[in-house]
């Protein structure tokens, strides 16, 4: 039960974070184009592979800590569904360049975030695996 408490307070507080960097992001630059959307998920991949490299790394991060900021932090952060559905939108719409461009923007960001991130992690905390 202690586990599902970490996620479900996690998630909650995602996405509330999620809600605040989306309307600080189309504040700055505007609705026409899913930018919000595109800086959460490239944000939360980052963030997502920086912690699975570290917690494989080190003992820095306790395996609750890891689930809270993973599945619960991150889970609630993210909005790949958001994608899908702004996605669509711009097809419907005939924004068939748009909606092409936030696809291929968020697969190529979100995947480039992550390598950064799995690098930055290498970086803070090499796995060393055990000789024999």
């Amino acid at each position: 039960m202690w586990r599902l408490s970490l996620v479900f307070f996690g998630s909650g507080f995602g996405g509330a974070l999620r809600y605040l960097v989306y309307g600080w992001v189309v504040t700055r630059y505007g609705a026409a184009f899913p930018y919000g959307t595109i800086v959460i998920n490239v944000a939360g991949s980052f963030l997502l592979a920086l912690i699975m490299q570290i917690s494989a790394g080190t003992a820095w991060l306790h395996a609750d800590v890891q689930l809270a900021l993973t599945a619960g932090v991150l889970g609630g952060f993210t909005t790949y569904s958001a994608f899908n559905y702004e996605s669509l939108w711009l097809f419907g719409r005939g924004s068939v360049l748009l909606g092409a461009l936030n696809i291929a923007v968020t697969v190529v960001g979100c995947l480039g975030a992550s390598v950064a991130g799995l690098l930055l992690g290498r970086l803070l905390s090499p796995i060393t695996l055990p000789t024999s």
